[in-house]
């Protein structure tokens, strides 16, 4: 039976109409020196099948017999098994499809000491890593955005140098790991940093079908291969083998495709027209371009590849704040390529005329989202700005037509916000905690066979016992795996910044919903930095919604908040409720992670019976679950309530008046919050 579905069979990875996912895999397996690739999209859009069914089409590799390391015949210096002579027996194997899981530790990427051979034997024995396993290979990475940022860089600098350099519990290694790494995220689980993003050689953007023809196909041949998975690879089987024979003439042709100067001016032209930074964005398209044309079995590079190469190695690198949108005018590429030119070659594999990647445009950040350019209504004070002794907010009726949206202002770097003390959390870039990376602050007795070897605690605790093991004088030290200690590290943790937000027509005033947006949006910004996970609850009319559960994905978060429309009521006791809930679910699937709730309102509670008294309650509780909060006070004008303030003191939280509230102010009192045991 076949381990995985056909490369062939996945719709849009026929080799005659290879899309924008399927023809960049392709590219970067004819020629690896692209950096790989890094697909963007949504669940259940065949990314994960495609990356495993891609090692089954690729033309096996030559390796020495017996070595760990794969070592290629001709270059095998840099095997830690070698040296092996020139008579060393060969042998072929399939290109491998190595996974590395999520939560891997660094010692399984790199290698490390051979715990067992050490502690049995005493012999000091490098165990390889999924780097070496990978090497001559495909790296796969399932949700790379989820990978610890220091676990990414580790990769990305190794298929940078093209080798790994391993120095640490006593081992000293050096080998080869060439490989292509390829990479697939869902974008509403958190987004990759700027510059990480730019190390792949290569990024799309998929998504499932919307023609209704084409989804029943995709179907059809699921249902198909789940049914006979033997039948259906064999109906398969010569598109595959045709697809690796194609793939391996064009490894073999790449070499000799020139990249003349016209060509390189051309393509620096893009790169410079497009505004994207560095040079490294120039030296893929080439490459790319280089790769195409061998892919069609020319030697000579057209406007054709120029243009399938800018388009998968352009857009995702003019992307240069967090909230920027990735994408490309299609339209202003073929301008600045100018003209079409006759065919020169192979036939056209539609990669260059593909589905367009660009999604539509929600206005981004700055005040361009929908309504965000609307000076109607939005200017004029709001009714619940005048003096309302009763509570009650003019214009919140059910209408509709008293919504209005405000775009935020421009966001500001933040300060690092922590919390006091030492946490147990996911790593990230917050607060301290104890983590798997870090410095090395201690040892413990390892739960299974995780974490790295302490070697000086290890021999400490077997110190004590050497005579009674019957060690020779001079003998080595007789080690028994109830010595094992490993080290214990202090990092950086990320938290859960919920944000709470009343949209109510007390909010409404255009000046005041802009300052809170803005200043939340600052919130975001650093949360991105900081690699903490956001929540967005907001209350209007008659109840509350969880607008984005708790996720590392803030660029949803800012577009959400960005089109978030003011108007109605203020359940302020359901906004509460609401965010209790999502802080105990929370608190069960990610119990380490600790969290921070921002409420941003005036105070009011004008929705239902006993509305205030009911708010008060929600309050009290969520006090007693000890949550640290922070009041956003938005209340203004001369006569003022002093609700929030009331509202801050129920919740044991930091209260902070609308009108001290920028970024920085907002994020100071932030950072004094302390955590409620």
């Amino acid at each position: 039976m076949p381990q995985h579905y056909p490369f062939t069979a996945v719709v849009g990875a026929e080799p005659d109409q290879l899309d924008d996912m399927a023809l960049a895999l392709v590219l970067t397996t004819i020629s690896p020196a692209i950096g790989g690739v890094l697909v963007r999209g949504e669940k259940g859009t065949a990314k994960s099948t495609l990356v495993r069914a891609l090692a089954a089409v690729l033309p096996p590799i030559e390796v020495v017999a017996g070595d760990r390391f794969s070592s290629d015949p001709a270059d095998s210096a840099l095997s830690p098994d070698g040296p092996f002579g020139p008579d060393a027996p060969v042998e072929s194997r399939p290109v491998r499809l190595v996974e590395l899981p999520v939560g891997a530790t660094e010692d399984r990427v790199l290698g490390s000491l051979d715990l067992e051979q050490a502690l049995g034997s005493g012999v000091t024995r490098y165990e390889p890593g999924l780097l070496a396993r990978a090497h001559r290979g495909v790296l796969y990475v399932d949700e790379v955005n989820l990978l610890h940022d220091h676990l990414v860089d580790l990769l990305l600098d190794a298929a940078a140098m093209g080798r790994s350099t391993v120095e640490r519990d006593g081992v000293s290694v050096e080998h080869a790991a060439r490989f292509v790494l390829i990479g697939t995220m869902n974008p509403e689980e958190g987004e990759l940093r700027p510059q990480l993003l730019d190390r792949f050689g290569l990024a799309v953007e998929v998504a499932a079908p919307r023609e209704p023809a084409t989804r029943a196909e995709v179907v059809r041949r699921r249902l198909a291969f789940d049914a006979d998975p033997t039948g259906f690879a064999v109906r398969f089987a010569d598109a595959e083998a045709a697809l690796t024979a194609r793939i391996s003439a064009a490894q073999d042709l790449v070499t000799q495709v020139p990249l003349d100067d016209a060509t390189l001016v051309s393509i620096a032209e893009l790169c410079s027209a497009f505004g994207v930074d560095g040079l490294r964005a120039d030296i893929v398209t080439a490459r790319t371009a280089a790769a195409h044309a061998a892919w069609h079995g020319r030697t000579t590079i057209t406007r054709d590849d120029v243009r399938a190469a800018a388009r998968l190695a352009l857009p995702h690198r003019r992307r240069r704040n967090p909230f920027d949108e990735t994408g490309l005018d299609e339209s202003e590429l073929d301008d600045l390529l100018g003209p079409d030119e006759p065919p020169a070659g192979g036939p056209d594999d539609g990669g260059s005329d593909g589905p367009d990647d660009e999604g539509p445009d929600d206005g981004g950040p700055d005040g361009g989202g929908p309504g965000g350019g609307s000076d109607t209504a939005a200017d004029a004070p709001a009714p619940g700005e005048a003096p309302a002794p009763s509570g009650g907010d003019s214009g919140e009726g059910s209408g509709q037509a008293a919504e209005s949206t405000v775009g935020a202002g421009q966001p500001v770097r933040a300060r690092l916000l922590q919390v006091d003390g030492v946490g147990a959390g996911v790593s990230g870039r917050r607060s301290r905690a104890v983590t798997d990376d870090g410095r090395r602050i201690g040892a413990r007795t390892p739960a299974g066979r995780s974490g790295s070897l302490h070697l000086v605690e290890t021999v400490r605790a077997a110190a004590p016992h050497q005579h009674a093991r019957g060690r020779a004088d001079g003998g080595r030290v007789l080690l028994r795996p109830a010595d094992l200690r490993v080290a214990v590290r202090e990092g950086r943790e990320s938290n859960l910044v919920l944000l709470c937000v009343d949209a109510s027509g007390s909010m409404a005033a255009r000046r005041r919903m802009e300052q809170v947006k803005t200043a939340v949006l600052s919130l975001l910004l650093d949360a991105y930095q900081r690699r903490d996970k956001v929540g967005l609850v907001t209350f209007r009319g008659a109840g509350a919604t969880l607008d984005l559960p708790p996720t590392s994905s803030v660029d949803v978060a800012a577009r959400r908040l960005e089109e978030l429309p003011a108007g109605g009521r203020t359940p302020l006791a359901e906004g509460l409720a609401a965010a209790a809930d999502a802080l105990r679910l929370e608190r069960i699937r990610d119990p380490l992670r600790r969290p921070l709730l921002v409420v941003v309102t005036d105070g009011r509670a004008t929705s239902g019976p006993d509305a205030l008294a009911r708010a008060h309650r929600a309050a009290d509780h969520l006090h007693r679950s000890g949550v640290a909060s922070v009041v956003v006070d938005c209340e203004t004008g001369g006569f003022r309530l002093g609700l929030a303030s009331v509202l801050a003191d129920r919740l044991g939280a930091q209260h902070l008046p609308l009108g001290e509230v920028s970024a920085e102010s907002l994020t100071s009192a932030v950072r004094t919050v302390r955590e409620v045991a």
